[in-house]
């Protein structure tokens, strides 16, 4: 029996903010939604974040997905930089687990090796590829684009990890 699911892929950022959601039946993939989430940046952080938090509790109300991918920290050389992702990252990863979404992290290697075969990708790699991967999809903003590919990323490796994590617990 084929296992039908919905995937939140989210590309956390304070600017703009990419979800994507597909659907996974089996080995495959459709297109549900995609956009982006862009709090004013004239709002205070405290706001900011708020508007984030509240722009994915719709997302998930609307489109009800039941497994959430994030992408990783990575290390970047401005400091101020990587706390104010890390921060929108808590509030994205926050917000899904609240909903009840089991949330999943995965590197940008990993994804956009998992998505275009190559782990050092740039966007418009990233873009093309899943115009290709789900056609419906349509001209997307870069920041849904990723999102998408991290949902897709999840849909390719989740059940390895599910596999991996079984064998821990019979050892």
């Amino acid at each position: 029996m084929q296992m039908i699911r919905s995937i939140l892929g989210i590309d956390p950022g304070l600017r703009h903010t990419g979800w994507g959601v597909i659907r996974q039946d089996g080995q495959h993939l459709s297109f549900i939604a995609a956009g982006r989430i862009s709090p004013s940046p004239d709002l205070p952080m405290a706001e900011r974040l708020a508007a984030l938090a509240q722009g994915l509790q719709e997302v998930i109300r609307a489109h009800a997905p039941k497994e959430a991918a994030i992408e990783e920290t990575f290390v970047n050389k401005n400091a101020a930089s990587a706390l104010k992702l890390g921060q929108a990252r808590g509030v994205a990863m926050l917000t899904a687990a609240q909903a009840g979404l089991a949330v999943t992290e995965y590197s940008a290697n990993k994804i956009k090796q998992t998505v275009t075969g190559f782990g050092h990708a740039d966007k418009k790699q990233i873009m093309a590829m899943i115009r290709l991967l789900l056609p419906l999809s349509g001209d997307l903003a870069a920041d849904a684009a990723d999102a998408l590919a991290i949902a897709v990323c999840h849909a390719h490796h989740h059940d390895i990890l599910a596999a991996n994590q079984h064998l821990k617990v019979l050892a």
